[in-house]
């Protein structure tokens, strides 16, 4: 085989294994979406039960990184704590190596062409006549296996003839298998995709140009590799995907190093498993199980150190969490998901309504107001009002369900009601100033309003609980009410000569400008509540169907 041709043949390859990867991975997920969040959900009490769902999940949808985003997400939701997604991530690792499986039974023993093309002819009819439905998500995975399956016949055909021409380490001594891990390691780092490096492998192997030993380093290599990858999406993240992303690479780093050191022992004890196992003596699937013992021994190795490993991890990255202007809950790593992607841009939603209900209750509450620390406010909302409103673009880019996508423009419309209930309140702030002590002149109506709205404003807070729609309108009356007794107060005093023009006028202006913001306040906290229950309608009817209403 010449040069170009083994070139062409491995770039083509490596190509359709990522593109068929690529294709089949979006497809479950988004099939398996709402599943994927049931079992991370209710199946991760104990130690074993989240290594069996981060088993599970990762082999259902053969993408460990979903899995780890979907795992970051419940811990940002504070549906999981940081020991439980742990877990969950290690049993992806664990998961993963179902693709070793696939390409050693499946991609390398069947006729390519019998098997490959009808996937691929049946996953495009389902995807074309169930466009942004389950069966088209499901197409599109059958597809996608399909290309992979291509991926892997030509990556078998380039390596089959070059045994005899190219000369690779034996990894037979450490300069050797140090070799064949960097170059398993460079391979990952390179395509992004431990997988594929995999692919790489154990077609290499199966061709004979690596020995079982040396596919072995390449392996590890590739385990390794992918703590470069956590490492760059770990940049700019939230804390807990930083500390996930720190709990990836101990493991990886755990397992690679402790496999290198007993790689020859591992490699004799695999030779009497595969016996037992009754597997047959093909270079490939003895690799798939090397990669699958060494991971489960890596499960092994954590699990007495997984306690302290967790203290370590949460007393870490505390900085970014303390910064108020940096989002909390969203970040790019979360993208791989839209479904948790969209629950997470909630959660930071409802975090800028928070900062927005504390400033409102700041002005309410302190007589001289610190126009500086509403101005810190004001710009830690509009920090977050930017990276909320970016995010929902790239979310909307990255293709959901009809039944997810309509509570987008909502949640920028929740945001803007945040935004113009801060505007006001500092507007009300500005002209509190102006104003003197109007207690002096007889008016303690002025302290009820500002007693009767902050008590309100706990009923609408979106970080405590929805309380019900009633519970909302009555707040929202009794604060009209006190407005209207305290407007009715100020005019009197006016006209009857106890207060001055001047500071009559900045109350009713400061009075309007908060009844105003806890009305921006008020429209926000409904919007998200009935987004909340229009989800946990979904979650318990088989249709999963999410309201259409309208508020008037």
């Amino acid at each position: 085989m010449n040069t170009f041709a083994m070139i062409g043949g491995l770039a083509g390859g490596v190509g359709l294994f990522l593109l068929g990867m690529g294709l089949m991975t979006d497809g479950l997920k988004l099939a398996a979406g709402p599943a994927l969040e049931r079992i991370l959900a209710n199946s991760t009490k104990t130690r074993v039960r989240g290594l069996a769902s981060g088993i599970l999940v990762t082999a259902l949808v053969q993408s460990s990184s979903a899995v780890t985003v979907a795992a970051i997400g419940f811990v940002n939701a504070g549906l999981l704590n940081l020991s439980q997604a742990l877990w969950v991530l290690f049993g992806s690792n664990v998961g993963t190596t179902m693709t070793g499986w696939l390409v050693a039974l499946v991609g390398l023993k069947f006729k390519i062409e019998a098997l490959a093309l009808p996937l691929i002819g049946i996953g495009m009819v389902l995807r074309l006549t169930g466009e942004n439905k389950r069966r088209g998500a499901l197409g599109m995975a059958l597809a996608g296996f399909g290309v992979l399956f291509l991926g892997i016949d030509m990556l078998k055909e380039t390596f089959s003839g070059l045994s005899d021409d190219v000369k690779l380490p034996e990894g037979d001594g450490i300069v050797d298998v140090m070799t064949l891990v960097l170059i398993g390691s460079s391979l990952t780092v390179l395509m992004q995709s431990s997988s594929a490096a995999l692919a790489i492998a154990l077609t290499a192997a199966q061709g004979g140009l690596l020995t079982p030993q040396g596919a072995a380093a390449v392996v590890i290599g590739a385990n390794i590799g992918t703590t470069v990858t956590a490492l760059i999406a770990a940049i700019g993240a939230t804390p807990n995907a930083k500390r996930a992303a720190a709990a990836h690479i101990l493991f990886n780093l755990l397992t690679g190093g402790v496999a290198l050191l007993l790689l020859p022992w591992l490699i004799g004890m695999l030779g009497t498993l595969r016996e037992w196992l009754d597997l047959d003596s093909s270079p490939a699937e003895k690799l798939a199980l090397f990669h699958t013992v060494f991971n489960i021994l890596g499960v092994i190795l954590i699990w007495p150190v997984a306690a302290s490993m967790t203290r370590f991890l949460e007393a870490r990255f505390m900085s970014s969490e303390e910064d108020e202007v940096r989002p909390q809950h969203i970040d790019k790593t979360v993208l791989a998901v839209p479904t948790l992607a969209l629950d997470a841009l909630e959660r930071e939603v409802r975090h800028l309504g928070g900062i927005t209900l504390r400033a409102m209750k700041h002005v309410l509450t302190v007589r001289a107001v610190t126009l500086d620390e509403l101005a810190r406010d004001r710009q830690v909302v509009a920090s977050l009002n930017r990276a909320i409103a970016e995010f929902i673009v790239q979310l909307n880019r990255a293709g959901m369900s009809d039944e997810n996508a309509h509570r987008l423009p909502e949640l920028l419309r929740v945001t803007r009601y945040y935004e113009a209930a801060l505007e006001l309140s500092v507007e009300a702030a500005e002209a509190m100033r102006e104003t003197t002590d109007t207690a002096s002149v007889g008016l303690p109506i002025i302290d009820d309003f500002r007693g009767k709205a902050t008590q309100s404003l706990d009923v609408i807070d979106p970080q405590s609980g929805f309380a019900d729609a009633s519970a909302r309108e009555a707040a929202l009356r009794n604060t009209e009410d006190a407005y209207h007794l305290m407007k009715a107060a100020l005019l009197a005093a006016g006209t009857q000569g106890r207060l001055p023009v001047e500071p009559m006028d900045a109350c009713l202006r400061a009075g309007s400008a908060l009844r105003r913001a806890f009305e921006q306040a008020s429209k926000a906290v409904h919007y998200l509540a009935r987004n909340s229950e229009s989800q946990i309608g979904r979650s318990d009817s088989s249709s999963h169907q999410v309201s259409t209403g309208r508020m008037a």
